[in-house]
């Protein structure tokens, strides 16, 4: 190595330190784990006026979904695709009865939403949401955009069990 190099090398600016890892900014190509598991991130549905993100998760032939909200705290939940119907989105009820379980609306909310990767609906538009929980803390969820309905059935997630495993 030349003189010129090594003071080159001196006098150069240090590398900016790299943002840190939090399960919020999850991108596709990232490696997470949840409650002990190791999933590939393969989309991202993010709201432009909620402060979350609908995570996309691969295990081998398993899809879940991560629903990430920065509050005070982070609040984890994952979530599986369920089969379901409904007709139409103004007949959406505030209690919901599945498998001998009853569910009741806890959240509702709408806006804009941005698709990264693979997701549930594949592209940008207007998404609206329903969250229901029952008495057991099981949780419910169901969305709606461009005239179809998708529904979703999981639990809670404590911050300590997600973990970020590589960044891509």
């Amino acid at each position: 190595m030349s003189l010129w190099k090594r003071i080159k090398n001196i006098m150069a600016k240090p590398e900016a330190p790299q943002p840190e890892k939090k399960p919020s900014r999850l991108e596709p190509g990232d490696i997470c784990e949840v409650s002990l598991i190791s999933y590939e991130v393969v989309g991202r549905t993010d709201w432009r006026v909620r402060p979350g993100a609908w995570v996309t998760l691969r295990d081998g032939a398993n899809i879940r979904y991560l629903h990430v909200e920065e509050r005070e705290q982070p609040y984890y939940s994952l979530y599986q695709g369920i089969d379901g119907r409904l007709d139409s989105v103004e007949e959406v009820p505030t209690e919901i009865e599945l498998d001998g379980r009853w569910f009741y609306l806890e959240d509702q909310y709408d806006g804009r939403v941005i698709c990264t990767g693979q997701t549930p609906f594949g592209t940008a538009g207007e998404q609206y949401v329903w969250q229901y929980q029952s008495d057991d803390r099981k949780l419910l969820r169901i969305e709606w955009q461009d005239g179809r309905f998708q529904l979703y059935e999981g639990e809670a997630v404590i911050a300590a069990d997600v973990r970020i495993i590589r960044r891509s």
